[in-house]
Order: C-alpha cells, then sequence, then structure tokens
C-alpha cells in the first residue's frame, strides 16, 4: 500500500481538485481513487484533511432525470408538513422544533388563533 502525497493549504500542483473544485466545473471523481491529501493547519487541533482527485480522469455529472427531480420535489414537500397540525408551513420545518412554529410556539388562542 503506497502512502498518498501530502500537500499544504494552498500549494496543491494544478490539475488536482477536491470533491467541491470538481462538482463547481460539472465534473465528479467517477470512481477513480484518491490521487493525493491536502492538509490546513489549525491550532490546538489536528489538521483540516481534504482529498484531491486528478481532473483529467473526471468524468461530467450525470443530468437529473425527470424521476430523480420528482423524488426531490417529493421530499422537499415532506420536509415542509408539520407533524402536528398536517398542514403545509411554507418553510423547511427546522428539525430542532419538529413542528411549525405556530404549533411548537403556541399563542393565547392556541396555534390557530397565531398569525400567518
Amino acid at each position: 500500500m503506497s502512502t498518498l502525497p501530502v500537500y499544504r493549504w494552498r500549494l496543491a500542483p494544478d490539475g488536482l481538485a477536491t470533491r467541491r473544485q470538481l462538482r463547481a466545473a460539472g465534473l465528479r471523481p467517477g470512481g477513480q481513487d484518491v490521487a493525493a491529501q491536502l492538509e490546513r493547519p489549525r491550532r490546538r487541533r489536528g489538521p483540516l484533511v481534504a482529498y484531491l482527485y486528478r481532473v483529467d480522469l473526471a468524468k461530467p455529472v450525470r443530468p437529473m432525470t425527470p424521476a430523480k427531480w420528482a423524488a426531490l420535489a417529493k421530499a422537499n414537500a415532506a420536509r415542509r408538513i408539520c407533524t402536528a397540525c398536517r398542514r403545509d408551513a411554507g418553510y423547511v420545518i427546522p428539525a430542532a422544533l419538529g413542528t411549525c412554529v405556530p404549533c411548537a410556539y403556541p399563542g393565547p388562542n392556541g396555534p390557530e388563533g397565531s398569525t400567518r
């Protein structure tokens, strides 16, 4: 097993990119192995590590199919439904609350009496 080359922050050679950099260019790693490692030093903790991939071996991002778009729309719609009142909140319900804001913090008249 060979070790990966390690580069310091901002000192990686051209032709290598992180997953985010590949995605911004409309590419994906495409099954290739990690080519190198990037380390950003931090005080009092271990370094931040990012893996680098070869840009010349990267493949284009697969396009979204109509079925994927439909599944994504359904998942996002489910995140907007309040579990208590079963209404569409009009926004993504925070996971910390678990319910829409009127149900989580009812006014003096209950969730129905709050202003929406």
